[in-house]
């Protein structure tokens, strides 16, 4: 049987590194997937002890081994997607 202490040395994040608008490179941290109205958004949160912030952006399939994430301007939009995320995590997170 694992203990924390064995968890927490096999947890590896999945880190993915995008482009911010000025053209630097920023690494993320994927939290989770979420479907959403037929659709999926990638949830993922900077890979900085200090971030508090998340970001949704929806996944659009290009082909089989490609994907592209796209901002989302739908303030609505976006607080449905975190609420789903929210819902789905309630017991694991403090959201406060």
């Amino acid at each position: 049987m694992l203990n924390n202490e064995d968890m927490m040395q096999e947890y590896e994040p999945q880190l993915i590194t995008l482009e911010d608008n000025e053209g630097n490179e920023v690494e993320f941290e994927l939290l989770d997937v979420v479907d959403y109205e037929n659709e999926e958004y990638i949830v993922l949160i900077e890979n900085d002890e200090d971030a508090q912030d998340v970001v949704i952006l929806k996944i659009e399939s290009v082909d089989d081994e490609t994907e592209n994430y796209v901002g989302i301007d739908d303030e609505e939009l976006l607080s449905n997607v975190f609420e789903a995320f929210k819902e789905k995590y309630k017991d694991e997170f403090d959201f406060e």
